[in-house]
């Protein structure tokens, strides 16, 4: 016969492992393999360049429209360091034909980059402790974006 505390034991201990279970596996990034997935961001974010490895996370992320013409932000997760992701971007990214337009290096690095009617902005952040090595940012719109002030009332 079971007892009360080994039952309650049990439950909680059943409990907290298909919590942990839960969170291991968000489904957020495309799955494949290596070249499935670069496929599959590509035809998301058309001529971005992307370090190597990195994720997409769809739970931060809204991107509207796809390919070389998409606006809004795509959140990242790079197993390179923020130092390494930084260098990658200056390199890559006028390669792929973007003119970068400001770059500030520090804990928060941002770049900015423009391409014909777009701008792209990235930011790097060092990651979790336990988590990817830095978090990527990229935002991207249309250089001319009509701005709107809002009223005073």
């Amino acid at each position: 016969m079971i007892n009360m505390h080994t039952l309650k034991v049990g439950t909680l201990a059943l409990c907290f492992s298909v919590f942990l279970g839960a969170c291991a596996s968000s489904g957020d990034s495309p799955t494949g393999t290596p070249s499935e997935v670069q496929e599959v961001q590509t035809q998301l974010l058309g001529d971005m360049p992307l370090p190597a490895a990195s994720k997409i996370i769809g739970a931060d992320s809204l991107i509207i429209g796809r390919g070389d013409n998409w606006v809004g932000r795509v959140t990242l997760s790079g197993v390179q360091t923020p130092t390494d992701i930084y260098a990658f971007f200056q390199s890559e990214y006028p390669r792929a034909g973007w003119t970068t337009i400001s770059a500030v290096k520090s804990k928060t690095s941002i770049l900015v980059f423009t391409k014909g009617d777009r701008t792209a902005t990235v930011e790097l952040n060092e990651g979790p402790l336990t988590g990817p090595k830095t978090m990527i940012v990229i935002t991207s719109s249309p250089k001319n974006a009509n701005v709107v002030a809002p009223s005073r009332k």
